[in-house]
């Protein structure tokens, strides 16, 4: 994705502290990062910090019609382009829909490789981390249309 094929009119220089996405709301936009550093942190846990431009936060939302699974804070001083329309940017323009599934697959790749690791790892265990077979298995097959994350112990997203 070239960063630079977009309006000026987009593009917001944003300080360190700034919550782009908050957890649990739904916001419609989309962030693509030309430089700085976010911090995506679910609840208080921090899932990431990145600083690659061309990096996308808020497709998750749009694309599941759901509230956002997690806060993205600026770590430092960010500049990001916004689209405020999610849905209809992924819509316009195929090549950046094709650009979100591949960040898509690979994030994907990444946890399920991680996961046949842990099942490697805890195979035949018999306590939680023995569940690693069925976590894998429902996270390869689900193919519904409409789900609900979360567990039964937390069933919030």
């Amino acid at each position: 994705m070239k960063l630079d094929q977009y309006d000026n009119s987009l593009k917001l220089n944003l300080p360190e502290g700034t919550v782009l996405l908050k957890q649990g709301t739904r916001s419609g936009k989309l962030y693509i990062l030309i430089e700085g550093r976010v911090e995506v942190k679910r609840e208080d846990t921090l899932v990431a910090a990145i600083d690659e431009p061309g990096a996308i936060f808020g497709e998750m939302s749009a694309l599941l019609d759901v509230d956002h699974t997690a806060n993205v804070i600026a770590a430092t001083p960010v500049t990001v382009y916004r689209f405020d329309d999610a849905k209809s940017y992924l819509q316009s323009d195929p090549q950046v829909a094709l650009t979100v599934a591949r960040k898509l697959a690979q994030r994907l790749n990444t946890v399920t490789t991680y996961l046949v690791d842990l099942k490697r790892q805890y195979a035949g265990h018999s306590n939680h981390l023995g569940m690693v077979s069925e976590v894998l298995a429902s996270l390869v097959y689900q193919q519904t249309e409409e789900f609900t994350p979360g567990s039964d112990r937390d069933p919030g997203p």
